[in-house]
């Protein structure tokens, strides 16, 4: 798949530098403000597809298909401008709260939703460019900047969670400060005279549709906070926040798969092996996530005491559960190629609307009752159930095949959680993950296992005599 080497290397130095502000969080901001911070950016995850009208897709999907410098100016030319009047309405309303409620570090969170705005949209648009490379330093610019700031802000001086939000706005502000002097974006491409108005009606088009959708998705990933924090307490939440952040590792690392398969699956949709490409893609996606819950899972909990400050250890507890969930969205997240190569967008709310329904009963009545523990269970029947609704879906677009070798690689996910749960010696758990991963790798498909084998020594620069 094109580029995953690039994809690799940025996802996982922005994750590697993750594990060092976890650590930092936990060991200079209390739970209650660990709690805060992550209902703050629950609420402005909420905001951005609603200020940026997804802009970040359309973005990405019509600057892939052309070179032509004309067309590339009107499609970022429309999207800049949009930006720019989605952050003026954001002002506004930012100025209305403050006069007529009191909301805690509301001028920040508005500065963060500024930037995090322009930082979700103008990355994707680096990547319709082609210029992944810089797509990838980008992250690594930012993910370095919130741990150096946040070193600064949080442990040197300290600011507490004002120190948090100042890191995360002037890390995203001096990543685009540099992409924008790598690719010089809006001096090469933004032009004031030229006619937007028929890419702008294809850009909505294609983007609107995907806005329903995102309030879903925050609905489905980010209510279990409020559910938590109403009926079990800010702590709770701040807990469950630090756990949702080393979830965050499998989804990250499935991204590196994802976005390599995602021009990878634009680009060859139309071709006469359609079925077969995809299944087995399919089955060798079902294998990889198995071998990264298993690593990620087991060499956690092995180094967590380290990491992690004593306040925070009980988190602990819900890694493994987590991230089952997180393999159940990943794969649900592999079908999002059908809508996006077909560009049948709208065909995306159902199956997402029903995922939310249940995602909202659920936590009332689950999180009311078990804790954390009922929103963790929450969310893995949710991704089931817009797992299985596309699964069908998919069928519109192309037919899939389960290789039984794949199996194996279900199997294991399902023996790890008893042995996550059961079993503590250390050196038992390393050894099921060593012995659980030898076998995954047996169930990758030949084809997919050569095609990966040759990629990586391509890597390395070895070549096969």
């Amino acid at each position: 798949m094109k580029d995953l080497g690039i994809y690799a290397i940025g996802n996982l130095g922005s994750k590697i530098i993750t594990f060092a502000m976890v650590a930092v969080y936990t060991h200079y901001v209390t739970k209650s403000d660990m709690g805060y911070y992550d209902l703050c950016l629950t609420v402005i995850f909420l905001i951005i597809p609603l200020v940026t009208l997804q802009l970040r897709d359309g973005a990405f999907r019509y600057l892939l298909e052309t070179e032509d410098v004309e067309q590339r100016s009107k499609v970022i030319t429309f999207v800049y401008r949009s930006l720019t009047l989605g952050m003026v309405v954001s002002l506004v309303a930012t100025i209305m709260l403050a006069v007529f409620t009191s909301i805690d570090y509301l001028w920040q969170c508005f500065l963060l939703l500024v930037v995090m705005s322009f930082f979700e949209v103008v990355t994707q648009v680096a990547r319709g460019l082609g210029r992944n490379v810089e797509f990838v330093a980008t992250g690594i610019i930012s993910s370095f900047g919130i741990l150096v700031f946040s070193i600064v802000f949080v442990v040197i001086l300290p600011w507490g969670i004002a120190g948090v939000f100042i890191a995360n706005i002037l890390a995203r502000f001096v990543a685009l400060l540099y992409l924008e002097w790598r690719l010089k974006i809006v001096a090469t491409y933004f032009k004031f005279g030229i006619d937007i108005k028929q890419v702008g009606i294809d850009l909505i088009k294609y983007s609107l549709p995907l806005l329903p959708g995102s309030l879903c998705w925050w609905l489905t990933g980010s209510s279990d906070r409020w559910f938590i924090n109403h009926f079990v307490g800010i702590e709770a939440n701040g807990v469950y926040a630090v756990a949702f952040r080393f979830n965050s590792i499998i989804l990250i690392l499935s991204t590196i798969f994802y976005q390599a398969w995602q021009e990878t699956a634009i680009l060859q949709y139309n071709s006469p092996d359609r079925d077969k490409f995809f299944s087995k893609m399919f089955n060798t996606y079902i294998v990889v996530l198995a071998i990264l819950l298993t690593s990620y899972a087991f060499l956690l909990k092995i180094i967590y005491p380290v990491i992690v400050n004593a306040s925070f250890q009980e988190s602990a507890n819900y890694l493994y559960a987590m991230g089952i969930s997180a393999v159940i969205f990943a794969l649900s997240a592999f079908f999002d190629m059908g809508y996006q190569c077909a560009k049948d967008t709208v065909s995306t709310l159902p199956a997402i609307v029903a995922a939310a329904v249940v995602n909202i009963v659920c936590n009332y009545f689950l999180v009311n009752y078990y804790g954390v523990w009922g929103a963790i269970a929450t969310s893995i029947i949710t991704y089931l159930v817009l797992f299985v609704w596309r699964l069908h879906d998919m069928k519109r677009y192309f037919r899939l095949s389960f290789y039984p070798p794949t199996s194996i690689a279900l199997m294991i996910i399902l023996v790890g959680a008893f042995v996550f749960h059961f079993i503590d010696t250390w050196w038992l758990q390393l050894l099921y993950m060593i012995v659980a991963c030898a076998m995954a790798l047996m169930s990758i498909p030949k084809e997919s296992l050569k095609e990966l084998m040759g990629k990586m020594l391509q890597k390395l620069g070895i070549s096969k005599q």
